[in-house]
């Protein structure tokens, strides 16, 4: 993992067409603006992690459902 230290109005390149800056710093929270091309997706890491758990039982329940179609004829 890259650690930076970078102040409020500070911003980091990742790539040539990813921005991430720091908006402001209150408490133990820190802001962030990204600018990111339409076609990379962000999320918060919470939510990255529900979406792959949900693409999972997605995954999971297609042997099942094909399972249940061939039972049915």
């Amino acid at each position: 993992m890259l650690v930076l230290s970078r102040k409020k109005g500070e911003s980091i390149m990742i790539g040539d067409h990813i921005e991430l800056k720091v908006i402001a710093v209150e408490g133990d929270q820190v802001k962030l603006g990204i600018v990111a091309p339409k076609s990379v997706k962000v999320h918060r890491h919470e939510v990255f992690e529900s979406i792959m758990q949900q693409n999972k039982e997605a995954l999971d329940a297609v042997p099942d459902f094909v399972k249940n179609l061939k039972l049915k004829k």
